[in-house]
């Protein structure tokens, strides 16, 4: 959905807040390279199996000013991560970061967080063995984005009940 970066620096010098990041790992990177993201997502892991300790700490380091802790389900979305999601994105527009911590997977978490982002936000993920992929919210990438829910099962009326807070 966007160009792949395998340098945290060129990544955030071509992005534009808010910057949104799903992901440990991308969230890790990014904050050792001393940019933190304005909304993380992450479930203490990367390709299925834990993350390591080092990278748990960088994350849990007290560098975000909010935590929320939110149940989500493989494959799914959960009311409880959408909500937070758009809590966080708002949250961020008046300078205050979040990490929301998902008990279960973030992995689908990227294409709400696009859907949520305004206008000219970035939304980070990591693409496995690449790097990580930027994407640049506007009018045509939440085009894609609105095609892909319509296309999956769910309650689309609700899925954006929920992101539009």
């Amino acid at each position: 959905m966007g160009a792949v970066y395998t340098e945290a620096e060129a990544l955030f010098a071509a992005a534009d807040p808010p910057l949104i990041a799903v992901g440990d790992i991308v969230t890790y990177h990014l904050i050792e390279a001393g940019h933190r993201p304005d909304v993380a997502l992450i479930d203490g892991q990367t390709k299925r199996s834990a993350i390591e300790d080092h990278i748990r700490e960088a994350i849990d380091a007290g560098v975000f000013d909010r935590e929320v802790e939110v149940e989500n389900a493989a494959a799914g979305l959960s009311a409880g991560l959408l909500s937070a999601l758009a809590t966080a994105i708002d949250a961020a527009g008046e300078g205050e970061s979040t990490v929301i911590v998902v008990d279960g997977e973030e992995d689908l978490a990227t294409l709400p967080a696009i859907a949520a982002a305004p206008s000219g936000a970035s939304v980070v993920y990591g693409q496995p063995d690449e790097g990580m992929v930027l994407v640049e919210c506007d009018d045509e990438i939440d085009a894609r984005v609105t095609d892909l829910f319509e296309r999956m099962d769910g309650d689309d009326e609700r899925l954006w009940d929920l992101l539009e807070g």
